[in-house]
């Protein structure tokens, strides 16, 4: 009896970890920037967001070589605004 196809197959490692950049990145805009809740003002949590963009700038240098020039381009220029949104909101 022959084995069933493979149904699903593994996506491309650039495919799965730019997306887990660009989670991580909207993520961390949320705790610099909360949404307030029932008319309260919500503090960001910085220090979360350091962690967040971090992990998503290490991510991002171990995938960039792999991508396309569009999909580094939009990522390193998320990161970017992200880092520039942390660093106003820090007050650096």
């Amino acid at each position: 009896m022959a084995s069933p196809p493979n149904a699903t197959e593994m996506p491309p490692v650039e495919v799965v970890l730019g997306e887990v950049v660009a989670s991580l990145t909207f993520a961390a805009h949320a705790y610099i920037d909360p949404a307030p809740r029932d008319q309260l003002e919500v503090s960001p949590d910085l220090d979360a967001a350091e962690m967040l963009i971090d992990v998503a700038g290490r991510a991002f240098d171990r995938i960039q070589t792999r991508l396309q020039p569009q999909e580094r381009s939009a990522l390193a220029r998320s990161l970017t605004d992200l880092r520039l949104t942390y660093v106003k909101k820090r007050g650096l």
